[in-house]
């Protein structure tokens, strides 16, 4: 009886060491393709609605969830537009994002350039629009959807023109206005184009006028963010 237990716990232990070394090993594959990631949609938003603070405070948020993702040494921005106002010009959302091409944290490329990310064969899926710690985004179906992703931008990636506020007032509004919504898992209640649009779906709605969290949560969202590496 002494025997068995001896070899029971000595091969616990080899099966414990054996994990050890597998993990150790594992680390700094999973730490190296998080440093190649040069796309991710954010786990959380700012918790404001659309109020983001402007496109720097959007882009802040995608540096500093890129920093805890391990891509810091990268220059991250938002993929979003803004409306020209106040005598300002329009931000075209694919003006912001550099050149490609762009890999999610698995190092899954979901499109080689800015053309092939507007087109209809790129490959940005559910699947493959990890978040930066490269985690699936709940999407229709799920508990709770969260697919709703703020963009501002029309399918080519341009802004809108002035005056129908699409940008809840260029990302500063949590009460009044709306904002053009992505949807991250290229599904909607219908299989039509506008449904399947990851940049260009449907405007935010919602009781608190259409910017708060509340009413991105309304319809599918969470405030969340595509972010891009720029450089």
């Amino acid at each position: 009886m002494i025997r068995i237990e001896k070899s029971v716990t000595m091969s616990g232990l080899a099966l414990a060491k054996t994990a050890l070394v597998m993990a150790l090993l594992a680390a700094p594959a999973a730490q190296a393709q998080s440093a190649g990631m040069t796309f991710f949609v954010t786990s959380n938003g700012l918790g404001k609605g659309a109020d983001l603070g402007g496109l720097d405070g959007a882009d802040a948020q995608c540096q500093k969830l890129a920093q805890a993702g391990g891509a810091a040494a990268k220059t991250w921005h938002a993929y979003l537009s803004t409306q020209a106002a106040d005598g300002k010009p329009a931000v075209n959302a694919k003006d912001r994002i550099g050149k490609g091409p762009w890999q999610n944290a698995k190092g899954v490329v979901i499109a080689k350039d800015v053309a092939d990310l507007h087109g209809a064969a790129n490959n940005l899926t559910k699947q493959t629009a990890l978040s930066e710690k490269g985690d699936v985004i709940n999407g229709r179906g799920d508990t709770p959807n969260r697919h709703d992703i703020l963009t501002g931008s029309q399918a080519d990636g341009t802004a809108f023109a002035a005056g129908d506020d699409k940008t809840c007032k260029n990302w500063t509004s949590s009460t009044q206005g709306a904002a053009m919504l992505g949807h991250v898992d290229r599904q909607g209640l219908r299989d039509d184009e506008p449904s399947r649009s990851w940049n260009s779906s449907h405007p935010s709605r919602g009781p608190d006028g259409g910017c708060s969290q509340a009413d991105l949560k309304t319809t599918g969202g969470d405030g969340l963010l595509y972010c891009f590496a720029a450089n």
